[in-house]
């Protein structure tokens, strides 16, 4: 029979872990930010930046708001979309993304910090938080020699004449070269 003192101890046990299972039991949300660069014409250089929101916990996040206002206005000029977006809900394993453009004439070496990803777990009365992965530094409107293209015409026009070359140069050589079984058979006499 079980003394009142273990009683204790087990209902102690049970009463401590509950809050590290549930801890199991919660959304845990990862966000993913990427800057693509484009020049549409000459001083003018525009940012498409992209989040990407995924929910890896167990739970669903409520009233998930992802800010990003690291961008000054000093600097960058909304085109299209915003820098804020407020998703309802997160289910586990979904995801959400955003994507807002900004023009820049300013040129220079731009660092851009993480955005906030706010949300509300159900079981707790404090808003949880999260940050994006920062974004590397950008040299806007840097002087950036062009990059030699891989020229897929010159292979359309050589590529199998140069294969069928290399071809017949494995088939002569295998042909041409002894074989090492043939030669140790020739070499050895009956006695």
């Amino acid at each position: 029979m079980a003394t009142p003192r273990s009683l204790l101890l087990i209902l102690l046990a049970v009463t401590l872990a509950a809050p590290a299972a549930a801890a199991g039991d919660a959304p845990f949300v990862v966000a993913h930010k990427k800057v693509v660069l484009s020049r549409p014409g000459p001083g003018v250089e525009r940012l498409a930046v992209t989040l990407d929101l995924y929910n890896q916990g167990a739970a669903t996040a409520y009233d998930v708001s992802l800010n990003d206002d690291s961008w000054p206005q000093e600097a960058f000029e909304i085109v299209s979309g915003s820098t804020s977006k407020i998703v309802e809900k997160l289910d586990p394993g979904a995801t959400a993304s955003h994507i807002f453009v900004l023009e820049t004439k300013v040129q220079g070496r731009f660092q851009g910090s993480p955005a906030v990803i706010k949300y509300r777990v159900p079981t707790k009365a404090v808003l949880q938080e999260a940050y994006s992965t920062p974004v590397l530094p950008l040299d806007i409107l840097a002087e950036r020699p062009p990059q030699p293209k891989f020229q897929l015409r010159l292979v359309g026009k050589y590529g199998p004449v140069a294969s069928v070359v290399s071809f017949v140069g494995v088939f002569g050589y295998l042909v041409a070269s002894p074989s090492k079984s043939s030669g140790a058979k020739g070499s050895k006499k009956k006695r």
